[in-house]
């Protein structure tokens, strides 16, 4: 079986914290590598941003391969100028395809975008298509607090558009059916609830000595995190308002605790620098805990066990997440995770067994629940070792099989329909 995975818009092996980098970067590069393992032959398609990098890399093991294709400038580019280039990045993939004489029996896509090129490839090639949204502009419009964090028409009808290309659709959660059929009226039957897997061999509870011995902090110092983007639908505001708070009421003072914020460039010029840190950079200084809230930028995926094992607790006050993937690496490290009830988050963290979960954009019951875990070691020892079982169950080990079972079926559904 040979798996075309179209991943247009990011590379599976971009540093995570950037603008458009994330869970799906991690989705793609797990699964592709389980994949292989598997046996399953798979290439991962991404629009070239480097021209320095080469085009072709090894780096998913098992002899699947990231491709990186010209399309349009080799330099990242806003997403909503990504759709002028989807036919230069379609033919470069065509030509690939023909130059090592591979036929593809599916094409993956993630993200809309991806979804738009799979449907101009598979016309051409014959073949189904398995699409994964990870998030959903409708949704994510809902809950936007300013016009600046609206998701374009063009973004919305072009996901209206990849339902009806797609023959089967992979939600998250059971959220997620819920929003494609009453937001997007998608048919039912495409749709198959198959979650997110985390890899164990590289998420597992690291000696919390060793853990920041590597990363570089004092052995008695506390910590807490945030990891992933840095924009406004994550709430971190939510979250250093929560620290002020903390501080202002001595519980800092009994039970030391810094706030590691990974993500972003902190560093970067002014003019350069991300508005959202600049927002979050300047709240700080206002709230006075510029001292307790320590910015670390963009940090490789490889390290990042590292940092959730040094952590007494992991942080994602997000305004909206379609699964929460940081939420199961840190649980696969042992580490309790505080998260907002929405999307996959509130069914992800087990609400007084792996963590907590807490309304969206309450700072003073996030401020309670940290509290309780920041002062309670034995609460969170419990915690933590819930976690690790619980986690164990979304390894890649046991999810990759259902994603080859979906592939399966739709290779054998499309051929059975077009033989008639």
């Amino acid at each position: 079986m040979n798996i075309a995975i179209i991943s247009y818009h990011t590379c599976p092996l971009a540093t995570l914290g950037g603008k458009d980098t994330g869970g799906m970067n991690v989705y793609v590069r797990d699964l592709t590598t389980y994949l292989g393992h598997l046996g399953i032959h798979a290439d991962v398609f991404t629009r070239s941003q480097d021209e320095h990098v080469p085009h072709v890399l090894h780096d998913l093991g098992c002899g699947n391969r990231v491709v990186h294709v010209p399309a349009g400038p080799e330099s990242p580019l806003p997403k909503i100028e990504l759709t002028k280039y989807i036919p230069e990045f379609i033919s470069g993939i065509d030509e690939f395809a023909a130059s090592k004489g591979i036929q593809y029996d599916l094409i993956h896509s993630h993200y809309w975008l991806s979804g738009l090129a799979a449907g101009e490839l598979a016309r051409s090639w014959n073949t189904p298509i398995i699409h994964m949204f990870h998030t959903l502009a409708l949704l994510k419009n809902r809950i936007a607090k300013s016009e600046e964090e609206l998701e374009s028409v063009i973004r919305v009808e072009g996901e209206r558009e990849v339902i009806r290309l797609a023959d089967k659709i992979i939600a998250a959660t059971s959220d997620e059916v819920n929003h494609l059929e009453n937001l997007y009226d998608a048919p039912a039957e495409k749709i198959e609830v198959i979650p997110p897997g985390v890899d164990t061999t590289r998420f597992y509870p690291i000696p919390e000595d060793e853990a920041k011995e590597f990363i570089g902090i004092p052995k008695d110092e506390r910590m807490l995190l945030y990891v992933g983007r840095i924009e406004p639908l994550k709430g971190i505001d939510i979250l250093i308002r929560a620290i002020a708070q903390l501080k202002h009421s001595d519980v800092l003072s009994n039970c030391p605790h810094y706030l590691y914020i990974i993500g972003g460039e902190p560093d970067a010029e002014e003019g350069q620098m991300n508005r959202e840190m600049q927002r979050l950079q300047k709240l700080c200084r206002e709230l006075g805990v510029g001292d307790l809230v320590l910015f670390l930028g963009k940090q490789d995926q490889d390290t990042l066990q590292y940092y959730y094992s040094a952590a007494d607790i992991v942080i994602m006050p997000s305004h909206y997440e379609s699964f929460g993937m940081v939420a199961l690496e840190a649980m696969a490290c042992g580490t309790p995770v505080i998260a907002t009830q929405v999307g996959g988050l509130q069914h992800l963290v087990q609400n007084g067994k792996t963590g907590f979960t807490v309304p969206n954009d309450n700072v003073d019951i996030l401020e309670e629940r940290l509290t309780q875990l920041i002062c309670k070691e034995g609460l969170r020892e419990e915690m933590s070792q819930n976690s690790v079982v619980y986690a164990r169950s979304y390894a890649w080990d046991v999810i990759t099989p259902r994603i080859i079972d979906l592939y399966q079926q739709t290779i054998e559904s499309y051929e059975s329909f077009h033989e008639r």
